[in-house]
This record gives C-alpha cells, structure tokens and sequence, in this order.
C-alpha cells in the first residue's frame, strides 16, 4: 500500500512539475501589458525637435517685423534729414529777406529824389551826392544777393511782374511789353521778393 501512495504522489508532483513548464515565463498581468501599450502610443504633445521649430519660425517673423520697421524708420529719418537742411539752406539763404523787403521803401524814396533833382539845376551838386549813396547801397544790396527787376523793352511776366495799368502800344511790337515801371522789383537770390509794378502796352 505504501508503494502504491508513493507512486500516485510522485505522478501528482509529475502533473505540478509539467504545467509550471506550460505557462510561458513571460507572461506578464493584464495591468502590466496595458501599462507598457499605453507607453508606447502615439502622444499629442509635441515633440523637442517640433518646439525648437516652431520657436525659430517665431523668431524669424519677429526678425522680419523689427527689419521692417527699422527700414521705415531709417527712410524717414532720411526724409527728415533732407527736409531740415534743405529749410537751413533755404533760412541761411533767405534769413535776410524781411529785414531787405523792410529796406526798399528806402530805395524808392531816394529813386523818387533823384527823379526830382535831375529836374532842377541848381541841385545838382545834391543829385551826384544822393546818387553815390544810392549806388553804394545798391552794390551792399547785390553783396547780399538782391538784384533789381529788369523791366525796361521786356515782354510782360507774371511771375516777375504786376500790370496795374494798360496803355496803347506805340507799335505793333510794343503790345504785351512793358511801357513804364512804377515801381522797381527785387529779387533776393532768384527769388522775387517784390514785384514790380508795370504798365503793359496793348
């Protein structure tokens, strides 16, 4: 009997023995498995590399805007210079042009003087003394830049001259030039400060 109970005992460990060699080894939990598939799907977080990307393509529009603004800055600012020291050479230029446009009706008086002398004799002596003051002043004058209106046989110009009268022509040729000047016109380095006022033949 005893034989018998060892042999059945022994086909017992037998049977334990084979299925502990049946069940793979690595078979691991359910738990587990899911755990380590969960690792190995897909993420929706971007990756390093897509965040270094998106970075640089930031900072090459920010590159791009401060470019851009920097440009139109530097393109008024240019614009501006430009202006500034045109209006200088413009106010260096001209600064005078108040205090001569102040000076001529001085000079219209003492051209008003001399035509009044040249028609007594006995103030000769008085014409030749104002005539050297006038021509002294004039050249100072020209030192600055101011020159007369030439209107004496000149053809009638708006931008030089101001008709305030119209007179008949003595000739054919005469009509639509100037006749008298009333009263002189300067201008102060090309640029006409007064008019000149003019009686044009028709």
């Amino acid at each position: 009997m005893k034989e018998k109970e060892e042999k059945k005992q022994e086909e017992v460990n037998v049977e334990e023995n084979v299925n502990e060699v049946e069940t793979p080894q690595n078979e691991q939990p359910q738990e587990e498995q899911a755990t380590e598939s969960d690792s190995t799907a897909p993420s929706d977080e971007p990756t390093h590399e897509e965040k270094l990307m998106e970075q640089l393509a930031q900072a090459n529009q920010t590159i791009e805007e401060q470019s851009d603004k920097y440009l139109r800055l530097s393109a008024e600012f240019d614009n501006y210079r430009k202006r500034t020291n045109k209006e200088k050479a413009e106010l260096i230029l001209n600064g005078s042009q108040t205090t001569i446009k102040a000076i001529l009706p001085v000079l219209d008086d003492m051209e008003r003087a001399m035509s009044n002398m040249e028609k007594s004799d006995e103030l000769r002596p008085a014409l030749e003394g104002v005539e050297l003051i006038y021509n002294k002043f004039i050249k100072i004058l020209e030192q600055q830049g101011v020159k007369k209106i030439e209107t004496e046989n000149q053809e009638f110009n708006t931008d030089y001259c101001e008709a305030i009268a119209m007179i008949p022509a003595p000739s054919e040729e005469m009509k639509g030039k100037i006749m008298d000047c009333v009263q002189t016109g300067y201008m102060l380095n090309d640029k006409v400060i007064r008019h000149a006022k003019v009686a044009v033949g028709q």
